[in-house]
């Protein structure tokens, strides 16, 4: 038992120390808040008004390897092609929880 709880809180402490935090960790809440000011726009739902095919449905954050907290927070802190770049606009705490957000509804098809 012991084995398997220092297993547990060895890979919890790995996991933090390469950047992945889990999402209960995050503040969806304020994640929810963040994406309804400033992505809604083009994305609600989890659709694309700008790019029908690249929606934020899981199936298509997977085929376009987006399908992590680590590659929306570089999509929506640099922004690409026809989506700005929100770093300046956002703070990192911002960007961490939307990104959480983001996966978390992907996760559970936008309902």
């Amino acid at each position: 038992m012991a084995k398997l709880l220092v297993g547990m809180v060895l890979s919890i402490v790995l996991a933090i120390a390469a950047g992945v935090r889990p999402a209960a960790a995050a503040d969806l809440a304020h994640g929810a808040q963040v994406f309804a000011n400033n992505c809604a726009a083009c994305h609600v739902g989890g659709g694309n008004v700008v790019n029908g095919a690249k929606t934020l449905k899981l199936a298509d954050l997977t085929a376009y390897e987006m399908a992590s907290i680590e590659a929306i927070k570089t999509q929506v802190t640099n922004g690409k092609n026809a989506m700005p770049a929100f770093k300046g606009r956002l703070s990192d705490t911002d960007i961490e929880d939307v990104a959480n957000y983001v996966l978390d509804q992907a996760e559970k098809g936008w309902s």
